[in-house]
């Protein structure tokens, strides 16, 4: 593989490799290229180690539609999932196509070409594309979000960050206090205490939770009965449905789902007071909804393996946690299940014909491009959906798009901005770690072709059948 190729990949995740099996599928006279900067495929799925680590969503939505998830358990764990990437990117030969540890610094366009500054096992080097394709994600890969936390050195135990699992840790038979209340803690929890001795789940506020089965009953009875991509197609589409109907019965009817999911709470737990640690304050769907497979978390609150208190810390002391209503959490291991830092494009620095790109001032463009920016796309998936449904979509527009390229002999496709267009936040999520990035992050516009809607049924029409030149998309 040369320096100068037609479309560079960069990360080798989901959205990576599915982003190369289009491309070579539906543009197979285009070369490619995947940079990853680690040293293995798999994104979120290889760099969190963390016990108990699993899906979020269904494996019918998050896998990959052209290849089927067969796997029985829909709710999947970590090892399940990067297992699976892994043999859907040899299957396709796109193994072949990874650049390991080389980490793209910037893009410059000029001539009608991408070129990159790129760090090759840390050599500094430089490539070209005719097209560049960011499928990094939105996080920071190097650590995650730790508030200040006062006395934290006085601590006399272990503090991780579940980013940075120590693979030699051992904790069977001790006390753990786990601080978080989402998707991160709420797995950690019931995994920790099967065997710790005890492990508290420590929330300033609660978190909407909802269990849901580990395996889809419906997805196997299907697969009984009609062929494996048959039965895939259908459980997915099933749990598409569901899925953006329960989200928007949730923003139409807050008080009516709330009363729903805090009522299925207190069905599993009558032990716990419920108003307390499992109402939030906010409305369904405000921050992301947490998903609790087999209702592992409120069994292991039955059982008493595991607490939860509601309360804010004062400091950290030699030996736990002092809260500020004056009770003592007494500790042999703090986990910071704190959140995520928001990275926007992999810290990558973009130029256009000379002047840098200010991305925060920038307006995207169908949820996957940027105003004024040529021949640029990024895969980044729903917020109330998984993850691959936005980024497949993403991967076949670019597809159409490269090829409409070379059909009419255009050397760029520019969105370009109307100036009178409203802005406003790219997410309108009220979770810690968007509000603290958002800021950062570029802004969506009032209507279509600039507004996202989160809504896949949705985006499917208007992403998949609209036409490329629609007189926003310019061809040059």
């Amino acid at each position: 593989m040369g320096h100068d190729v037609d479309v560079l990949i960069v990360g080798a995740g989901i959205s990576g490799i599915d982003a190369a099996y289009h491309l070579q599928t539906t543009c197979p006279n285009k070369s490619y290229a995947i940079l990853e900067a680690r040293d293995t495929l798999g994104g979120t799925w290889d760099l969190f180690r963390y016990p108990g680590i699993r899906s979020d969503s269904d494996m019918y939505t998050l896998g990959f539609p052209f290849r089927p998830w067969t796997n029985g358990m829909a709710i999947a764990d970590g090892d399940s999932i990067l297992e699976y990437i892994r043999e859907t990117a040899e299957a396709y030969g796109i193994d072949r196509h990874i650049r390991y540890r080389h980490r793209v610094e910037a893009a410059s366009w000029h001539d009608g070409r991408w070129h990159l500054e790129v760090t090759a096992d840390g050599v500094a080097h430089t490539m070209s594309c005719k097209f560049l394709f960011l499928c990094s994600g939105y996080y920071d890969y190097d650590e995650g979000y730790t508030p200040e936390l006062a006395g934290r050195e006085r601590f006399r135990g272990a503090v991780i960050h579940p980013q940075h699992w120590p693979e030699d840790l051992d904790y069977a038979g001790t006390r753990i206090v786990v601080i978080g209340s989402g998707a991160t803690a709420v797995t950690l929890v019931p995994e920790l205490a099967k065997r710790a001795a005890h492990v508290t789940m420590l929330q300033r506020s609660p978190t909407y939770i909802m269990s849901r089965p580990a395996r889809d009953p419906i997805a196997d009875w299907l697969r009984k009965r009609l062929s494996t991509e048959q039965a895939y197609s259908l459980t997915r589409w099933k749990n598409v449905l569901l899925g953006a109907l329960f989200y928007t019965y949730s923003r139409r009817f807050p008080e009516h789902a709330k009363k729903l999911l805090v009522g299925g709470v207190k069905r599993m737990v009558p032990n716990v007071d419920v108003e307390k640690h499992f109402t939030p304050r906010y409305n369904p769907w405000d921050q992301r909804l947490c998903l609790v497979p087999d209702a592992d978390l409120f069994a292991a609150l039955r059982e008493g393996t595991v607490s939860v208190v509601t309360d804010e810390i004062d400091s950290f002391t030699e030996t736990g946690i002092a809260l500020k209503s004056g009770e003592q959490l007494e500790a042999d291991i703090i986990v910071t299940a704190t959140g995520l830092k928001l990275r926007r494009f992999g810290g990558l620095a973009l130029t256009v014909d000379g002047t840098p790109v200010e991305i925060p001032k920038a307006m995207v463009y169908k949820g996957m491009m940027l105003s004024d920016v040529p021949n640029l796309a990024f895969a980044v998936g729903y917020t109330n959906a998984s993850w691959t449904l936005k980024c497949d979509l993403t991967s076949r527009y670019v597809c159409r798009l490269v090829n409409h390229l070379d059909k009419h002999g255009f050397t760029e496709a520019r969105p370009r901005r109307d100036p009178n267009m409203a802005e406003v936040p790219l997410l309108d999520f009220t979770s810690g770690y968007v509000q603290r990035a958002i800021k950062e992050f570029p802004r969506q516009g009032a209507k279509v072709p600039w507004k996202l809607y989160q809504n896949y049924p949705l985006d499917l029409f208007l992403i998949e059948r609209s036409k490329l030149a629609d007189g926003v998309l310019q061809f040059t």
